[in-house]
């Protein structure tokens, strides 16, 4: 990838699991939490490579800019999608 004033070529690999390591994420909630991702990708120009959503945890492959820190990229990631997914599905709320 390219930017203004420099080149970079990273990838990060990381795991996501649910608070208490929950099966709490079936279908719909899935399909909702790739939908908000894309959101994120083109805000803060990441590039999620690969998405795995399992019952109890995500997995992500994705690259950003050095410019941003990866705890900076995993604290936005994690509370957009929390309040999104809250919002959309009071029951996790719930079960957390």
């Amino acid at each position: 990838m390219e930017s203004y004033h420099c080149a970079y070529q990273t990838h990060y690999h990381i795991v996501f699991p649910v608070k208490y390591r929950k099966a709490l994420l079936y279908k719909d909630v899935e399909e909702e939490l790739k939908h908000i991702v894309k959101g994120i990708g083109e805000r803060y120009e990441i590039e999620f490579e690969s998405i795995g959503c399992y019952k109890d945890h995500i997995h992500i492959l994705c690259s950003f800019h050095p410019k941003y820190s990866t705890g900076e990229m995993v604290r936005k990631f994690k509370s957009i999608t929390a309040r999104e997914l809250f919002s959309k599905f009071q029951w996790l709320r719930e079960e957390l």
